[in-house]
């Protein structure tokens, strides 16, 4: 098949890509570098002649409330009519577990918006929600420290290695649109601060990890449900402790 990956260069994308074009696919990384703008629309008609499914993995270069949501609804409004036109028979797109479960997250908030557009659409779809990314630890662990002291909250996460994501999103590719959503998650549940401590401890970081089950998750709060996923999720095969082993 002829597969579009919008975010082609970014950590997901290129694994993506090289495992669709190792199956055989042909693959078109679609990014600003490829000459591919999907806020303007530049380059996004010619990148889909042809292509039968479309793999969705951009994310927005700003986090802040109003910069992401605008960028998640006016790349939808780009793509998704363009995928009409080009006759896409499957659209893929790339989301968080849990998102609606923190309306207090401007980030969480622009996902669920994705989503919504994705379904009123016409383009079939299937939806992967993945947990939090091995990769993304350090950045939790960053937005958690205060003075040397990392202050994290024990709510339950689950987080998968951007390897198995990639692997995955693959897998759904060359499945039948679901018209609904498929989760992936990591093999195991930790606790956020656990998760901390073992990255500091792997990194020989300076710094301490405190638990608060105040903290939060950058901003918002969460219990051990929020971010974790439902029966019948797809797991990952990575465990932490093995990533952090292979450095």
């Amino acid at each position: 098949m002829k597969v579009v990956v919008f975010g082609g260069s970014g950590l997901i994308g290129k694994k993506l890509c090289g495992i669709l074009r190792a199956k055989g696919h042909e693959v078109i990384p679609a990014s600003p570098s490829t000459g591919v703008d999907i806020l303007s629309g530049a380059g996004v008609a010619e990148a889909l002649r042809g292509a039968e499914v479309v793999v969705d993995v951009v994310n927005s270069p700003s986090f802040e409330a109003d910069a992401v949501m605008s960028f998640f609804q006016q790349a939808a409004r780009v793509c998704l009519p363009a995928e009409v036109a080009a006759g896409v028979r499957h659209h893929v797109a790339l989301s968080v577990v849990g998102a609606e479960r923190l309306p207090t997250s401007g980030y969480m908030l622009a996902k669920v918006a994705q989503e919504a557009a994705i379904r009123a659409a016409s383009v079939p779809y299937t939806i992967v929600r993945a947990t939090q990314f091995f990769e993304f630890v350090s950045a939790i662990v960053d937005a958690g420290t205060k003075e040397g002291t990392v202050t994290l909250t024990p709510a339950l996460l689950q987080p998968i290695a951007a390897d198995d994501v990639a692997a995955a999103l693959a897998a759904v590719v060359e499945e039948s649109p679901r018209n609904g959503m498929v989760e992936i998650a990591g093999p195991e549940a930790l606790g956020c601060d656990e998760l901390g401590r073992r990255w500091i401890a792997a990194k020989k970081d300076a710094r301490k990890v405190v638990t608060d089950a105040a903290a939060g998750y950058f901003g918002a709060q969460i219990d051990d449900q929020s971010l974790t996923p439902g029966t019948g999720a797809r797991m990952g095969a990575r465990r932490f402790e093995d990533w952090l082993a292979r450095g």
